[in-house]
């Protein structure tokens, strides 16, 4: 097949095999690509289509190059990921951090749990890249990432939590939130109750919850 009637079979190709509603495939100029503008699309892709249908692949012919042309920008689909996840990371971290700023206590939490939420129903795909395990090193050296812990750990010593009792309470924020937004994007929730008001007595929960934390006694 000559290479012109190739590239034109291949853009005629639907991609994913089963895609979500309302996905179409988009083609993007190649000229000037870079790791930047790679990692972008993917997070675009992820939102799209779904984050386990983000592939080298699908890249590649969204930019009308081969799969192999990638590897200039990327070692390969986990450097990808790890790079997806850094930047959702940053992105979220930013939206929390403008919720957040000048409040404390119940107000903070209820900014933070809010931004939180939003982010990850709206931005489903990258959302699903901040949950990538990295290794400890890499986020010790990633500004977004130190800056996520500063902002949730200084929110939850407004409550006048200290450690071991601090990263306890971390660990229940996240599997929280976490938690009821990866049950209501998958739409598990079936009682017709507003899936928002659940949301904020959750929240007041937690609050109820930090107030009232059990401290660990040290011996």
């Amino acid at each position: 097949m000559p290479p012109t009637r190739r590239l034109a079979h291949i853009r005629s190709v639907s991609w994913p095999p089963f895609p979500s509603p309302g996905y179409s495939e988009v083609f993007i100029p190649r000229a000037g690509l870079t790791t930047d503008r790679l990692v972008a699309a993917a997070a675009d892709l992820a939102d799209e289509a779904g984050y386990e249908n983000v592939t080298l692949s699908a890249l590649a012919r969204r930019f009308g190059v081969k799969d192999a042309s990638l590897y200039a920008h990327v070692r390969g689909l986990r450097d990808l990921r790890t790079r997806m996840a850094l930047l959702a990371g940053g992105e979220m971290i930013d939206r929390i951090a403008a919720a957040v700023d000048g409040r404390s206590g119940r107000d903070a939490l209820a900014a933070f749990a809010g931004a939180y939420r939003e982010y990850a129903l709206t931005r489903p795909g990258r959302y699903a890249a901040t949950q990538l395990p990295l290794d400890q090193a890499l986020v010790t050296d990633s500004p977004a990432l130190r800056r996520t812990a500063e902002i949730t750990y200084g929110m939850l010593r407004s409550y006048g939590l200290e450690e071991p009792d601090l990263t306890d309470a971390v660990r229940l924020l996240r599997s929280t939130l976490h938690g009821y937004c990866a049950l209501e994007s998958a739409g598990a929730f079936g009682d017709p109750r507003d899936l928002g008001a659940s949301w904020d007595r959750a929240v007041e929960a937690l609050h109820v919850a930090l107030v009232n934390w059990p401290r660990e006694q040290l011996r």
